[in-house]
């Protein structure tokens, strides 16, 4: 069985950042990538507000800088997928894809997670064409243009609204007859008056030739009467929550009641002692690159000190 002092599991900014830091601290860290090495950001196009590209950089070109980086400090960087742990003892135990068991004296989770989307066919199609599930990374391109944002709740609103600032016009999606989102958000979002509110609709799809050019919409207009039509936009945004990738951690490390992992005082220590979290999989909120690649930095230098002290 293969010991390592620091595993890192995930490979998103939060993770690859962790690699860099902790091989810079001489910990030999092993990362393993995941199904989708790079992370969300990589579902992307260009990122246009993580410090040090003035012009903008492509989104998987940025991640593989920050991958070789990681790799210059010794990081042992594997493209495959842990798909069990057993945080019951340590040194902890961990299980590969292809049946390998590693012993880690420190774990890193950087496992992200994935936003929810409709599942509609055209979501998949015009990716990174007009389709987003991030309307603070993506909205800079749509300005005074025509968006829509899909969903109901605090998320959907503050989307709207900080797309409101940049477009031209912004359709609000919403599949009930009212929003879930606090009274206040509620207010911001009708009181603005290039957002209109399209109550009890369900985008079925979308349409273009070379991106995303408008939705097909149907809406319901009374138990069995609905109506269906087309409406032109530029972007296609989904605000119906994010799930975070912690399914294989149930039961060996608290999550709360969405499943994000808990951590302990604005730290990134789980109650796992030589655990730790960084990045999507533990924030909610933000949910930024650069948030998360400062998480990842904390999450190795407290895996370092825990080493020095244990």
């Amino acid at each position: 069985m293969e010991h390592v002092k620091c595993l890192i599991i995930g490979s998103g900014p939060a993770g690859y950042t962790a690699a860099i830091y902790a091989g810079r601290a001489n910990l030999n860290p092993v990362e393993y990538c995941g199904m989708q090495v790079g992370g969300q950001l990589t579902q992307t196009t260009t990122v246009e507000n993580f410090p040090g590209y003035p012009e903008g950089v492509d989104a998987n070109q940025m991640m593989m800088e920050i991958r070789e980086q990681a790799e210059r400090f010794g990081c042992d960087i594997r493209d495959g997928e842990i798909i069990k742990a057993d945080f019951s003892k340590r040194p902890y135990i961990l299980t590969a894809d292809d049946g390998k068991e590693i012993e880690a004296e420190t774990v890193i989770i950087a496992t992200g997670a994935k936003a929810k989307y409709l599942g509609l066919p055209d979501e998949e199609k015009y990716n990174g064409q007009g389709v987003s599930a991030c309307a603070t990374c993506d909205g800079f391109f749509y300005r005074k243009k025509v968006t829509a944002v899909v969903g109901g709740g605090d998320t959907a609103c503050e989307d709207a609204l900080y797309l409101s600032g940049l477009c031209r016009k912004v359709y609000l999606v919403v599949r009930k007859n009212y929003l879930r989102a606090s009274e206040i958000m509620q207010q911001r979002v009708k009181d603005a008056e290039n957002i209109e509110i399209l109550f009890e609709h369900n985008a079925i799809g979308l349409y273009g030739e070379n991106g995303v050019e408008g939705m097909h919409l149907v809406k319901r207009k009374g138990e069995e009467d609905e109506e269906r039509y087309d409406v032109a936009i530029d972007g296609f945004f989904l605000a119906i929550g994010h799930k975070p990738n912690t399914e294989m951690f149930q039961g060996q490390i608290d999550l709360d009641e969405m499943g994000y992992i808990k951590t302990v005082g604005g730290t990134p220590r789980t109650n796992v002692p030589g655990v730790f979290a960084a990045g999507d999989v533990c924030d909610p909120i933000y949910r930024q690159a650069i948030v998360a690649a400062g998480s990842g930095c904390k999450a190795a230098l407290e895996a370092q000190a825990y080493l020095m002290e244990n």
